[in-house]
């Protein structure tokens, strides 16, 4: 007996370090509360100064974790096991998240700081009156270019891609919404189609393309602009903007046949167990300063309008990133196009990159 009380007694100490162990792994991994905030956001998409200023204005300890996309974001976020309080997923992708129901409706009440928000990017249709989402950062997809590369010709449309003088120049995005929507915008159609016969004829043009492309790559497109190992590519126009502050021989357009207007917005997620502390830290990135401080680390267009005011004049003026109502008109937010056809999206983005094998 004397044995079994021992034995029973070592495995309550072993389960209890076990616990222990475990609920220190939880907290590093996302699993929040109490005096405790979880970030989910995408990569370098934060000035980090800015979280320490929360928590010194707060007391409130933050845990920040990234993701590269909004797919891997929403897969996390769907499984459960990972708790996080806020996150920053793109409008086509909060469309989802709120039919699936994996959102919190926010409380306006505890979020004064919306009234600076510009009223053009709030009531947009992937989340009427902004019931699960406040926008964070907007932009568009556009052209990357060198004009040193290209003894000064300037690209202004899709169609300027396919020149004969770009072989072998052009990195594109490693994405099947961007490309195929490229495709898309360059024969005159919508980049949220879903016509087996227009998707089938963008593919296939963007075949043509294939001598031009020197790689589809991710985040080290960046890197390969700002050294002159590519003269062109598909980029988002924060992306444009940190590197074209390092190579004044890079420019950046919107093309005129229309492109990609984005938004990332943040949103609560419905296993968040800090509902509170969330609130408290969208309302602390709405505040005008901060949004400007933020921008100025992030480099993407702000949607904060009285955060405009603390920004430089030559920012906020350079229309690439702020672009004119005119432009605007002609541009395009992603859509949720359900299960079905975005895997149709992919199959054929995936048949044009095996294509150029």
């Amino acid at each position: 007996m004397k044995k079994l009380v021992q034995l029973f007694m070592a495995i309550v100490i072993v389960s209890a370090a076990l616990l222990a162990i475990i609920s220190s792994l939880n907290s590093s991994e996302g699993y929040s509360g109490g005096n405790t905030l979880t970030i989910y956001n995408w990569g370098d998409y934060i000035d980090e100064e800015l979280l320490s200023q929360f928590e010194e204005q707060t007391g409130i300890k933050v845990i920040y974790a990234t993701f590269d996309s909004n797919e891997a974001m929403l897969t996390k976020i769907k499984q459960g096991g990972t708790t996080y309080d806020v996150a920053v997923p793109s409008e086509y992708t909060i469309d989802q998240m709120r039919k699936e129901h994996l959102l919190i409706p926010l409380d306006h009440s505890k979020l004064p700081n919306m009234k600076y928000i510009d009223e053009r990017f709030m009531d947009l249709p992937f989340d009427p009156e902004n019931k699960y989402s406040i926008p964070y950062f907007w932009g568009t997809v556009g052209i990357v270019y060198n004009t040193s590369m290209l003894d000064g010709k300037r690209i202004t449309s899709w169609a300027d891609l396919w020149d004969e003088d770009l072989r072998n120049q052009i990195l594109l995005i490693d994405g099947a919404r961007e490309v195929m929507g490229m495709g898309l915008n360059s024969l005159s159609y919508s980049l949220n189609d879903t016509n087996e016969a227009h998707l089938q004829e963008a593919k296939e043009k963007l075949d043509t393309l294939t001598p031009n492309i020197k790689a589809i790559v991710g985040d080290e497109s960046k890197m390969l602009l700002a050294n002159e190992e590519a003269a062109v590519g598909l980029a988002w126009s924060g992306d444009a903007s940190e590197i074209m502050y390092e190579n004044e021989n890079l420019d950046y357009v919107v093309p005129k046949e229309g492109s990609n207007l984005w938004f990332d917005n943040m949103v609560i997620p419905k296993t968040a167990k800090n509902v509170e502390a969330a609130h408290q830290f969208i309302n602390f990135m709405l505040d005008p300063k901060v949004a400007a401080q933020n921008t100025e680390y992030v480099s993407y267009s702000t949607p904060n309008k009285e955060a405009l005011k603390y920004l430089p004049e030559e920012i906020v003026k350079d229309e690439r990133f702020y672009p004119s109502p005119a432009l605007t008109e002609k541009l395009e937010v992603y859509e949720n196009l359900g299960k079905q056809n975005l895997a149709r999206y992919n199959e054929l983005f995936l048949e044009f990159k095996m294509h150029r094998k």
